[in-house]
């Protein structure tokens, strides 16, 4: 298949599709409103989507957070970062995506993620001491499929992916580590570490996901995509040791397995300088207070976060690198349902808090085998039609 250069300028242009991301890549949330990292099943970009029948590319994703600033509702509480009782994650993600085309318009996609965590706070460890536990190892693996509606060929000015894919429960959901002063007499003792950094959820689960990109005008594309992770099971059977913090949190003491979104548009721009691509979009991301399918019992923190996302990518022979860094500008931890049951049962306001990040890093290399596609530009600038 000779794809033509405009389709070009749009695959390359939208190397920051990148999923969630999750997964996010858990990606999807920023900072302990996502349960994990998670990225999307069917590959990092449209351009490592479109692929040649019988040919691969493998690739890359490395995600980086910090969340810190704690919100109730849309209202962050600064004190928390003042008065050092802030919980702290750091969160370090790896992907390693292998697509095949099946044909020029089928492709299917296994993604093999990996994760390193630590989790620092007062709270956990008898609100005497700041502690720091950790969690490390392969998190979800995911294998999907997807399929181009229209045929790349015929119709270079816009297209649109839909796939799907199965989520396997191979990461640790009950990752342990030690906290302090919460034992018998203030003895350390050894416990599942926040839902926050456990590797998995537990759970198998069914992601849909959507591609689109569209020519705006000779240089300019728009862009969108999105995700939405469906878990079936409603609880894994790690304890929280929520209960032991407060008696309305009896119906928190096992982890939920809950569903995960994503949803992101914008802009790509293709620079005259040969194989360079810019973009600027909005991403819309987090953890549903309901699932789509099975019950809502368990331990979840539900959120979500609307980040503008600039990034910028470079294409050189077979090889692509992207860098993209989505910046929060609203973050909302809406009522869980335990925060619902409460206040209609007693009569009071209750939302519960989530820490967030103030920005995500998200860095990818992907390697094409077989045949090498052609840069959108020529060297003087103009395309190659």
């Amino acid at each position: 298949m000779k794809m033509k250069t405009n389709t070009i300028s749009a695959l390359l242009l939208s190397l920051f599709l990148v999923a969630i991301t999750s997964n996010f890549s858990e990606s999807l949330a920023q900072g302990c409103v996502a349960i994990r990292h998670f990225s999307s099943c069917n590959g990092n970009s449209l351009e490592s989507n479109l692929v040649e029948k019988g040919s691969w590319q493998v690739g890359m994703n490395y995600r980086y957070f910090r969340s810190f600033r704690h919100f109730r509702g849309t209202e962050e509480e600064p004190d928390r970062v003042s008065n050092n009782s802030e919980v702290i994650n750091n969160a370090h993600a790896w992907d390693f995506n292998i697509t095949y085309g099946l044909s020029s318009r089928l492709y299917t996609n296994l993604t093999l993620p990996f994760v390193i965590n630590t989790r620092s706070s007062l709270y956990e460890h008898g609100r005497e001491e700041r502690n720091t536990t950790y969690s490390r190892g392969m998190a979800d693996v995911r294998i999907g499929v997807g399929y181009w509606l229209l045929n790349p060929e015929e119709n270079e000015k816009g297209n649109i992916a839909i796939g799907a894919a199965l989520k396997l429960p191979t990461g640790d959901y009950n990752a342990s580590d030690i906290f302090y002063n919460v034992g018998p007499e203030g003895t350390p003792q050894v416990r599942p570490v926040d839902q926050s950094i456990q590797p998995g959820d537990g759970g198998f689960g069914i992601s849909f996901d959507i591609q689109i990109y569209k020519k705006v005008s000779e240089r300019l594309f728009a862009y969108g995509s999105g995700f939405y992770l469906i878990n079936p099971r409603e609880t894994n059977g790690t304890r929280t040791f929520r209960e032991t913090l407060s008696p309305i949190l009896q119906n928190e003491a096992i982890m939920a397995v809950p569903d995960q979104f994503s949803v992101r548009g914008g802009l790509n721009y293709a620079f005259p300088v040969t194989g360079l691509g810019g973009s600027l979009g909005l991403r819309y991301e987090g953890v549903p207070v309901e699932d789509l399918v099975g019950g809502n019992q368990g331990f979840r923190r539900p959120g979500n976060v609307l980040s503008v996302e600039p990034g910028i990518s470079y294409m050189k022979d077979n090889v692509t690198l992207g860098l993209n860094v989505p910046i929060a500008v609203r973050r909302d931890r809406p009522q869980s349902i335990t925060d619902m049951e409460t206040e209609q049962s007693t009569g009071n306001p209750r939302n519960g808090d989530a820490a967030f990040a103030d920005y995500l890093i998200n860095f990818s290399i992907s390697y094409r085998i077989g045949k090498k596609l052609e840069y959108p530009v020529l060297p003087n600038g103009t395309f190659n039609n």
